[in-house]
């Protein structure tokens, strides 16, 4: 399998995903504006939870441009990051659901830190099938972002049960550290 059949199967899944969190977005009964009042959590958490979709498929595809080719390591990788991700619609419905209740706001990032977990994999998966000096390897380089954004999605995770606005809180952070897509493959690919 190329790298580009790779890079097309997980878009696919990922406009999936995203379609089935709008789809949670339930029309309210009535035209007037205060029926949209209890669709406030419901809407922020699918917000969230597109951003961070958004961030996954942006990374993927920036990763993706370095990759000289893949292996049968890779497509489970891969295949596991999709996994964790395709539970996002479900925890981002449960969270709204409930107005960002402890325990789902707990879950929804245990799914944060899996998914991040299996990037991680994804791209050691990777650099195992290049050279130490490949363009890949060079843009990844140490990997501090990813590194980080697991250790904060450790320290919500816990927090979510006692302050659960606090963990989302952190998890906007980590939003926010990744909104802008990785810089050092954007840099290695330009030298």
């Amino acid at each position: 399998m190329t790298r580009n059949r790779l890079e097309a199967f997980s878009d696919g899944v990922i406009a999936i995903i995203i379609t089935i969190m709008v789809l949670e977005l339930r029309v309210p009964t009535g035209s007037t504006l205060p029926v949209l009042r209890p669709l406030i959590p419901v809407f922020f958490s699918y917000l969230l939870s597109f951003v961070f979709i958004g961030i996954y498929w942006n990374n993927h595809h920036h990763l993706l441009q370095v990759v000289e080719h893949v292996n049968g390591r890779v497509l489970w990788a891969n295949l596991h990051l999709l996994f964790w991700l395709s539970l996002t619609p479900f925890v981002t419905a449960w969270m709204g659901e409930n107005h960002f209740a402890a325990l789902p706001v707990a879950l929804y990032g245990v799914v944060l830190l899996c998914s991040a977990i299996a990037y991680f994999i994804l791209t050691r998966a990777l650099l195992s099938i290049h050279t130490p000096d490949s363009v890949l390897a060079t843009a990844l380089g140490e990997d501090f972002k990813g590194k980080i954004s697991v250790v904060i999605y450790l320290v919500a995770i816990p927090l979510a049960l006692v302050r659960s606005w606090l963990a989302c809180a952190l998890y906007i952070l980590v939003a926010v550290m990744w909104l802008v897509p990785d810089r050092r493959i954007e840099r290695t690919i330009r030298q």
